[in-house]
């Protein structure tokens, strides 16, 4: 029945209502509306040095505000309406089309109050690399590049494979991966960081127990006038490509790797078709490295992703298959018993979690 399916598709969106809901009240976003309209109304606003920064970010989240409240007017109206016409299959006939545009609604509002930087918006780089452990760490590297382009299927965000070192006996030592769409970077932003993996070893004749590491990076994509790299500061070399590629793999030195003299940044593109489009990916990953590490020191970091080690103790995330199976988030403590929907590309509600609680932060 028509009321049956409105119903349903109500209730499917809240889910989203919640998350808005915390992060709205995690970010005091209200406190926030309220501090900044009590200056505005002062008698000497009008001297405040800071007075059009004020007026322009208090007009922003009150258009924000007024969207959060009417989102969720809406919702509740509409709840309200299909219960008033139960029985009036042609007025709930009328509402249909509402309830679908308050839906689809609902779900951009979800992800453009999660992801309201503006860097959000730009795509990015994304490596894998594996950790101290041999063919252990190498394999869980593949896997956890598998869960990513998994990940960017189920996002509709496009994901393709630029640099592909193959392991030793199994797996990847690092790979490379351009994800392009849609908040890319604000989606994998939260990723960065070391991944632990506790399993029974397929390498383990004995089928003991081994925890693996691997850690992922991220790098949005940035202009080229970002930052002026000095050719002299350069190392270029080209070698043939190996591993998963087109047809151009191990038949020409049409692979590139960038050297950055004095930060020692390495880059590498293998998989586009000619040894040109190579380097020009190459330079992109190179210029997005080195504006995120003038970022970093900007900000006075103490360390940042690629400087830390990947081993014990400065993982984000476990991925626990073996005595139990639970994935558990240590920055957010959010957990799922699914390890194998999660390891399949199904982690969006990790990432919201992640943003709910840097929210708290904003």
């Amino acid at each position: 029945m028509l009321i049956d399916d409105l119903k349903d598709k109500l209730k499917s969106v809240e889910p989203d209502l919640s998350v808005i809901q915390q992060f709205w009240n995690n970010a005091h976003i209200e406190n926030e509306f309220e501090n900044l309209t009590t200056i505005s109304k002062q008698e000497d606003f009008w001297q405040n040095p800071e007075q059009a920064e004020i007026s322009k970010e208090l007009q922003r989240i009150k258009l924000q505000r007024e969207h959060y409240l009417h989102t969720l007017t809406l919702h509740k109206e509409l709840n309200e309406l299909i219960d008033l016409f139960a029985t009036d299959e042609s007025e709930l006939q009328k509402i249909e089309q509402d309830v679908h545009e308050v839906c689809r609604g609902i779900k951009k509002f979800k992800i453009d109050l999660l992801l309201n930087d503006p860097q959000d918006n730009a795509n990015c780089f994304l490596t894998i690399n594996s950790g101290a452990g041999g063919t252990e760490s190498q394999d869980w590297a593949e896997i956890l590049l598998r869960m990513y382009v998994r990940f960017c299927e189920r996002e509709k965000l496009n994901a393709h494979i630029l640099d592909y070192q193959v392991g030793e006996g199994a797996g990847i030592k690092s790979a490379t991966v351009f994800v392009k769409g849609k908040k890319a970077y604000g989606l994998l932003k939260g990723e960065q960081g070391v991944h632990r993996l506790v399993r029974i070893s397929p390498f383990d004749a004995s089928k003991r127990r081994h925890t693996s590491f691997a850690a992922a990076t991220l790098n949005p994509e940035v202009a080229d006038v970002a930052i002026t790299i000095d050719p002299k500061d350069l190392r270029i070399d080209t070698y043939r490509a190996g591993g998963a590629g087109g047809q151009h793999v191990n038949k020409t030195d049409s692979a590139v790797r960038i050297t950055h003299l004095p930060t020692n940044i390495v880059v590498q593109c293998q998989n586009e078709r000619s040894q040109l489009q190579n380097k020009e990916t190459a330079m992109k990953m190179l210029m997005a490295k080195l504006v995120q590490k003038q970022k970093d020191e900007e900000l006075a970091k103490a360390a940042s992703i690629q400087k830390q080690k990947i081993e014990w103790g400065s993982q984000i995330r476990s991925y626990v298959l073996h005595p139990y199976k639970m994935v558990k988030d240590h920055r957010t403590d959010f957990e799922s018993p699914q390890p194998d929907l999660v390891l399949d590309g199904d982690i969006m509600s990790f990432i919201e979690a992640f943003l709910i609680d840097q929210g708290t932060q904003a």
